[in-house]
């Protein structure tokens, strides 16, 4: 038994890292697979009630691989942890097989449960760099966690998750409505500023455009042709563009971080 879950973990990383050669080269390099083999014998010793042994048996694991898996969780044959370096599963976590699980994830607990407090990672989910999914919830099937995202709650079959706190923007490819701000994001609650900051200044700006035509008619200096905002108010022009690009900036970083 030991020996075909070992083989189905190689499988998945060689399914799942393109940079794997051959699966002697996963075998013997590998640290996701060490890692898993390791978890596997430690929870054989938990199951036997040999708690203070299964202990020991991940710490050292830990200390060979950088993954600490705890000997109590339930961890499906062909599982890729790839990289590996800072990955924690906690006691009551349950991974399913074909899950990838990238460096720096953690699948643990807020601290306000007892009882099953990690979350369960259904099959083929894909859980992206330094992601923490935390409580005793469920991922479904086929989702993605985005990387360095805080899942906080239940997670949808086929689903995309991304941001702090975690939210979902695709559901089997299609946008959803999360998409959408919330009111108090405060991402969106700057962009709203600075529209509104923008706004005020071109009024500003058309206001002094038309003072300048009025003032230049009375005195009879000849009016400018050039468009008010290149030529009258070089200060506020410069205002608006450096408005203009700040929010550009971070609707650019919204959109980059939802897809």
């Amino acid at each position: 038994m030991f020996f075909s879950r070992l083989r189905k973990d190689i499988e998945a990383a060689k399914r799942n890292d393109p940079a794997a050669r051959n699966k002697f080269e996963i075998w013997l390099t590998y640290s996701g697979v060490h890692a898993l083999s390791w978890h596997r014998f430690a929870n054989r010793l938990y199951k036997m009630h040999l708690r203070l042994l299964a202990r020991w048996a991940s710490q050292f694991a830990k200390f060979l691989t950088g993954i600490e898996i705890h000997p109590a969780a339930k961890i499906a044959p062909g599982v890729f942890i790839d990289h590996g370096m800072g990955v924690v599963i906690g006691e009551t976590a349950e991974v399913e097989e074909g899950v990838v699980i990238y460096q720096g994830v953690t699948l643990g607990g807020t601290g306000k449960e007892r009882g099953k407090r990690h979350p369960t990672i259904k099959k083929n989910v894909t859980v992206s760099s330094g992601a923490k999914v935390l409580g005793g919830f469920t991922v479904g099937e086929g989702a993605r966690i985005g990387a360095g995202a805080v899942v906080l709650k239940e997670v949808p079959p086929y689903a995309t998750v991304v941001g702090v706190p975690g939210r979902v923007v695709r559901i089997n490819g299609e946008k959803t409505q999360d998409l959408i701000p919330e009111k108090d994001d405060p991402v969106m609650k700057e962009i709203s500023f600075l529209r509104e900051r923008i706004f005020e200044l071109e009024e500003r700006l058309e206001k002094f455009a038309s003072w300048e035509e009025t003032h230049a008619a009375k005195n009879g200096l000849p009016q400018q042709s050039a468009a008010p905002a290149e030529s009258a108010a070089p200060a506020f022009q410069q205002e608006i563009s450096a408005a203009q690009t700040a929010v550009d900036k971070d609707h650019k970083e919204k959109q980059d971080e939802n897809l």
